[in-house]
């Protein structure tokens, strides 16, 4: 089909396309989205802070994009560097700050960082209960990821 006759079959059967209204009420609702990604960004800090060493809240965002990076097969040989987006830095805060209002996790005042509560280790045990599944081999992944890049950094520490 050429443009001319697309442009004449416009003509004919005109298309209308509807736009929802933007009201206040619609601004703060997720899309489709971040319903799918939010609550994979929330478990995977529940599954960081998880952890022995606990992350400092400065560096969660970068930690889960590298964790995320390593642990995903589509992100390790992608050229986007999802440890450095800024979205999903956004998103990670987006995703603490529902895990700290559910009061899954706490962030400690004195040395800022993110602690994983009782509740939290409760939803992290249901989550791995099912030894066969996607989500159970994932998030181990993560977690031994996120050992890997603590124990990276500390061996770059002592050979400076």
């Amino acid at each position: 089909m050429n443009y001319d006759v697309f442009k004449d079959s416009l003509k004919k059967n005109p298309i209308t396309l509807e736009v929802g209204d933007f009201s206040e009420d619609k601004k703060n609702t997720l899309d489709n989205e971040a319903l799918f990604q939010l609550p994979f960004i929330a478990m995977t800090i529940l599954m960081i802070s998880k952890g022995m060493s606990k992350p400092l809240v400065s560096e969660l965002g970068r930690l889960v994009g590298e964790c995320l990076e390593q642990s995903m097969p589509a992100f390790k040989k992608s050229n986007q560097h999802i440890a450095w987006s800024a979205n999903l830095r956004v998103r990670t805060v987006k995703a603490m700050s529902f895990l700290e209002m559910a009061d899954l996790i706490e962030i400690e005042n004195i040395n800022g960082k993110v602690r994983i509560t009782d509740l939290g280790k409760k939803v992290i045990s249901r989550a791995l209960e099912d030894e066969y599944s996607y989500l159970y081999c994932t998030l181990n992944n993560i977690a031994r990821n996120y050992r890997n890049i603590n124990k990276a950094s500390k061996l770059e520490l002592r050979l400076n």
